[in-house]
């Protein structure tokens, strides 16, 4: 695993990820599951903490290519836990129809600055159709290749009464 030191008692790495790209890997996202990454869906993502404990957030999300964006302030916990773990988790729920689901599970693949919010803007467009607000030089993106990947749609329908 290059980038990464000795593992800890987790058996991971506790050595920082660099600015730049790592390795490119990952599989090919499944079709059902590109479509509920493409449309305005919340995003759901767990980083580890340094001691192997989740931590989990609900994020917006973009997509380039198979790869998974999401973006935010390098001071955040996220941020760090990503940095310093690059193994992810993630599941999206569809908004229109919360029984239609995927889950994937990933690993940070480059570290990108986005003081001027390069990768944020499209996202935030896709989710409330205006550039994201808040710029600085703090911002990055965190590309993540996924490892696998399943969409599900449970039989119910949605009707909390």
């Amino acid at each position: 695993m290059s980038g990464f030191g000795s593992p800890d008692r987790s058996g991971w790495s506790a050595a920082p990820l660099p600015d730049m790209a790592v390795e490119q890997v990952g599989i090919p996202l499944p079709e059902e599951v590109r479509a509920l990454l493409e449309a305005p869906n919340y995003v759901h993502l767990s980083t580890l903490r340094r001691d192997g404990t989740p931590r989990n957030w609900v994020v917006w999300a973009g997509l380039e290519g198979d790869h998974v964006l999401i973006c935010s302030t390098d001071l955040s916990w996220k941020s760090k836990d990503m940095r310093r773990d690059p193994r992810v988790g993630l599941s999206v729920v569809d908004l229109e129809d919360p029984y239609r689901m995927a889950s994937l599970q990933g690993r940070v693949v480059e570290v990108r600055p986005d003081e001027g919010c390069r990768y944020m803007d499209p996202i935030s467009f896709k989710y409330t159709n205006r550039p994201f607000p808040s710029r600085g030089a703090d911002r990055v993106c965190f590309l993540i290749a996924i490892e696998t990947a399943q969409q599900t749609t449970l039989g119910f329908v949605h009707d909390p009464g």
